[in-house]
């Protein structure tokens, strides 16, 4: 599997650590949309934690992660279901970068707020938010658990780039502590989060994602799933084809006037065409219908 994550116990099955490889989905987003670095590190983060996110919820539940930064980026938003995401940025020329000629995200995302809306097939949509504490995603996602869901937890998030600008790796944890942890657990492994090496630096040297899990228990967990992770849009024409005849007759008219109707999909970059043929045929199914 080229992304994957996995799912174990530690501490006496009191802490629940997720892991998750997503190097190519990254690396495969960065080219659909043609990202310069400190966009695709802030993009590549938050495609990692709402994959891991999705697998925490059940199969047919879906995530939609907005970070509404201040920062050249904008927003930049991301729909997670089942292992599967698909996203954008407002922005994705951004580049900057920090005196060492490491990429800068903070300074890119900038200040505001995380925003999370979740369909649980309840009776509506449930929506927590909390605001952006340093914009580097993995801080700001660990303050929002903690903020929102009032679950004790850790994220590490990181996209590593080559000499020529290209994603070498991508990944992260979620770290979260369940009721009936001790507070001597806790401290052992706030001591092991303290030295633990970047985790795109260790799926750099060739770390899987139980490798990870492993470093961060020093070996003492439980393995319980293994999940494949996807860059997958369901977009399609005729889901656009609905979307245009909602417009109604004198929008389409107004279409009309152009050669061709182009759409593009802001999730995964493709462009549906609809002739001035297609649009008849709308009109025409419009008037039948009325």
């Amino acid at each position: 599997m080229d992304n994957y994550l996995q799912k174990a116990y530690c501490m006496h099955q009191t802490v629940r650590i997720y892991a998750a490889i997503t190097s190519n989905m990254v690396r495969h987003a960065g080219e659909i949309f043609n990202m310069y670095p400190s966009s695709l590190d802030a993009f590549g983060r938050c495609l990692t934690i709402t994959s891991i996110m999705s697998c925490t919820y059940k199969n047919d539940d879906f995530i939609n992660v907005i970070v509404k930064g201040e920062g050249p980026i904008g927003k930049i938003t991301v729909e997670g279901h089942d292992g599967r995401v698909r996203g954008y940025v407002e922005n994705p020329g951004v580049y900057f970068q920090n005196n060492n000629g490491t990429i800068n995200i903070e300074m890119a995302v900038g200040d505001g707020e995380i925003e999370v809306i979740k369909d649980l097939h309840l009776r509506q949509p449930f929506s927590s938010s909390c605001e952006l504490v340093k914009g580097d995603i993995a801080t700001d996602f660990t303050y929002y658990f903690a903020k929102s869901e009032q679950i004790p937890s850790s994220v590490g998030l990181g996209v590593l780039f080559d000499k020529e600008a290209k994603v070498r790796a991508a990944g992260g944890f979620l770290i979260q502590v369940m009721p009936g942890c001790s507070d001597e657990d806790i401290t052992i492994l706030e001591e092991r989060l303290k030295n633990l090496r970047p985790v795109t630096k260790m799926i750099e040297d060739g770390y899987n994602a139980e490798d990870i899990i492993n470093e961060i228990t020093n070996g003492d967990y439980e393995m319980l799933e293994t999940k494949e992770l996807f860059y997958e849009c369901n977009c399609n024409k005729e889901r656009f084809r609905r979307g245009l005849k909602t417009l109604g007759k004198e929008q389409l008219l107004d279409i009309k006037k152009d050669d061709n109707c182009e759409i593009t999909c802001n999730f995964c970059n493709k462009k549906y065409t609809f002739s001035k043929s297609d649009i008849d045929d709308m009109i025409k199914e419009l008037e039948n219908e009325q």
